[in-house]
């Protein structure tokens, strides 16, 4: 467990307030005076050698947390209290510029009704020291946003993937530990949960990705490199780009943006000039591991279709056709020897849409060759990628249009998806 430096024999200050400029993240320690009685010329040196190691050590460990807010020092495991803490605020603030131009002052208005929906999440893994003994470390930090009034968290999976427990701290710096609720690796999503009022819950506003063009302004907000409420802007740069998910299978209807992402980013909204969300900060392109002006956000549309499930089973499961396919290399001769390219189907599932709507398997045994499925609703399917991100746009209960081939004719069938 890591717990804020103690402030009773040390007087710990920032570099930038000494005003050195360029400084780095480290901080000054200045240690007590507690020497007693005079020292020989031997024992002076061993002292300052002692002292020098001591403020080297406590100087790099004062890097690793520098970056992070003032609560995220205090990161628990499992069983620490979720009673929320709260840093003391300024009594009085400036008042601030009332001539901002209108667009400068549409942004400003747009983060102060935003940033609050926006939370910094740091998350702990468990190490064996030297000794042998499992011990809580830091593992990373990342962005989400409150959902609804119950306290769901979303954020990227990757945010939490291999993870033993993760902190939630709000905008007003109260802190609670989270509760794992679901993930799906497949979209890189995973929703949290903590345990705070609803009147201190603000979520965001929800809007629609189907609706948004290439060239209009994006913001996002962030915690990039551990620097808590960032925000950037940008526009949208392309849409319907597509990205792999963390299990291989692709994500589709991605936006690109080229507003600044980089590492701590990752599960924060992107909104428009509303303020509505419309997509989920996930990804960049680029060769140094920072901003290169190309980031991808999964599209809300895409986010309102997989959390409802995470918050209801705690998983995604995909809508099915009810049939299971014959093996790649089965799958290869067929094609070859028909000369059509598409998913043989080895058995249909009992009382599926699949079996309903008359879908054939394969019967080695009465020499009877399964259905080729060609196409769905139009779209051609080769593989079972293909097939997985077809399905992957529907819910259980529609219907689609399944083309396929039986006895080297093609035909058509109705599927109600299951």
């Amino acid at each position: 467990m890591i717990r804020p430096f103690s402030q009773s024999s040390t007087t710990v200050k920032s570099s930038a307030s000494h005003g050195k400029p360029g400084g780095n993240c480290c901080r000054v320690i200045s240690l007590g005076k507690n020497i007693r009685k005079p020292l020989t010329s031997g024992t002076k040196r061993r002292n300052m050698f002692v002292v020098s190691f001591l403020a080297l050590a406590m100087g790099l460990t004062a890097c690793a947390v520098e970056l992070a807010p003032a609560t995220t020092t205090a990161i628990a495991d499992e069983a620490e209290s979720t009673r929320p803490s709260a840093s003391p605020r300024p009594s009085q603030l400036p008042e601030p510029y009332a001539d901002l131009r209108p667009d400068e002052q549409a942004i400003v208005e747009l983060f102060e009704d935003t940033s609050p929906s926006v939370v910094y999440i740091s998350t702990v893994t468990r190490r064996r020291d030297i000794y042998g003994r499992g011990v809580s470390v830091p593992q990373g930090t990342g962005t989400g946003f409150l959902w609804d009034s119950r306290g769901h968290v979303v954020t990227n999976f990757h945010v939490l993937q291999g993870a033993t427990s993760a902190r939630v701290v709000m905008h007003d710096q109260t802190s609670y530990v989270a509760e794992w609720v679901g993930g799906s690796q497949r979209h890189d999503l995973a929703v949290l949960r903590i345990d705070a009022a609803p009147d201190t819950l603000r979520q965001v506003q929800v809007g629609d990705s189907d609706r948004v063009r290439v060239g209009q302004s994006v913001y996002a907000i962030g915690n990039p490199f551990g620097l808590s409420a960032t925000l950037t802007t940008g526009i949208i740069s392309a849409l319907n780009r597509q990205i792999e998910g963390l299990n291989g299978d692709i994500i589709e209807n991605v936006i690109q943006i080229d507003a600044a992402i980089n590492p701590g980013n990752s599960g924060g909204p992107l909104l428009d000039s509303q303020g509505r969300l419309i997509g989920i900060n996930s990804q960049i392109a680029s060769p140094s591991g920072a901003s290169a002006g190309v980031g991808f956000a999964v599209p809300v549309n895409t986010v309102q279709r997989v959390v409802p499930q995470l918050i209801a089973s705690g998983e995604y499961t995909p809508a099915r056709l009810g049939i299971s396919a014959a093996n790649q290399r089965l799958n290869q001769l067929v094609a070859e020897r028909l000369g059509v390219t598409g998913i043989l189907i080895d058995r249909v599932a009992p009382n599926s849409g699949a079996a309903r709507s008359g879908l054939r398997g394969t019967e080695p045994d009465a020499n009877q060759l399964g259905d080729i499925i060609l196409r769905i609703d139009g779209e051609d399917v080769v593989s079972l990628r293909d097939l997985r991100v077809v399905l992957d746009r529907y819910q259980p209960g529609d219907e689609v249009d399944v083309t396929i081939s039986r006895d080297g004719e093609s035909r058509e069938v109705t599927v109600t998806l299951m």
